[in-house]
């Protein structure tokens, strides 16, 4: 099944039968010259592979579980290291805004904005992400079903946004607990647009440490492999070069060390849609 392709910045397209698309990079922005590290690194490795990349990496991180926890550098100084990266390392940047204040200060360097999983019913974010004209990620919120997020794209179009992606991040499953429904993947591709698997963040277990989200990276692999076998867009994955040591969503992490065998069996499987859909 086909979704609509559109160019997120020259030379990276997505949807329709490219290959997936990886959006990755730590968490949140612990300092600069760990996220500098992090962006050459992982560009590095997706050179190698021929693999389209996009760096991801958090200012704030505005919905922590504990008020003591670390959220970020803040709005202005993310920005800027983001700016490096992208001017530097030479990849495009996402992020997450969390208030319509945000939205156009957030798009003067960004390439793509992201809409957290929380607050994907937000109208007023939505719109104001819309307006940007730059692409919009939309975060499935873990309470939501795939069908649901058919209003929310509308939302989008409505308010003249055109290349819009949808990221699986996982279901809600009791407590402390999320489940990937893989159908889910293939009824939100029906709405046209691109699908990308967020693995790091459904192997999440929200609030599971007490003051702070737990999770088990090593499941997140496993994920990413299935999700190719279905067929998706984009895969995002969350790494850092110590994962036990981060500031946030250490747990479910993947090891930056391992990330470019993970991506070389990811691809293995998602070449087979890819021949599939072109042949």
């Amino acid at each position: 099944m086909n979704t609509q392709s559109f160019e997120i910045v020259d030379g990276i397209t997505i949807g329709d039968n490219n290959l997936p698309v990886l959006i990755s990079g730590p968490c949140v922005i612990e300092n600069e010259e760990m996220t500098l590290r992090h962006a050459e690194e992982i560009s590095r490795i997706c050179t190698d592979l021929s693999m389209p990349f996009i760096f991801k990496a958090s200012y704030d991180k505005a919905n922590r579980t504990s008020i003591n926890s670390y959220r970020g550098p803040g709005l202005a100084e993310g920005l800027r290291i983001l700016n490096r990266v992208k001017t530097e390392i030479g990849v495009p940047v996402l992020t997450d805004a969390h208030s319509v204040n945000e939205i156009t200060t957030v798009s003067e360097v960004v390439d793509i904005v992201q809409i957290p999983a929380f607050l994907c019913r937000q109208t007023d974010l939505l719109i104001a992400a819309a307006k940007t004209g730059l692409p919009v990620n939309i975060k499935k919120g873990q309470f939501i079903a795939p069908e649901d997020i058919k209003p929310i794209i509308e939302k989008v179009v409505n308010s003249g946004g055109k290349r819009i992606m949808i990221t699986e991040r996982g279901s809600s499953f009791g407590y402390n607990k999320l489940v990937v429904d893989f159908t889910g993947i293939v009824q939100m591709r029906k709405f046209g647009f691109p699908v990308i698997f967020d693995a790091t963040h459904s192997v999440q277990q929200p609030g599971g440490l007490g003051n702070s989200s737990g999770g088990d990276g090593k499941y997140a692999p496993y994920l990413a492999y299935a999700a190719a076998g279905v067929g998706i867009d984009g895969l995002f994955l969350e790494v850092h070069k110590n994962p036990s040591q981060a500031l946030s969503d250490g747990p479910n992490m993947i090891p930056l060390d391992n990330l470019k065998s993970v991506l070389e069996r990811f691809l293995r499987i998602a070449s087979i849609n890819y021949e599939t859909s072109v042949t």
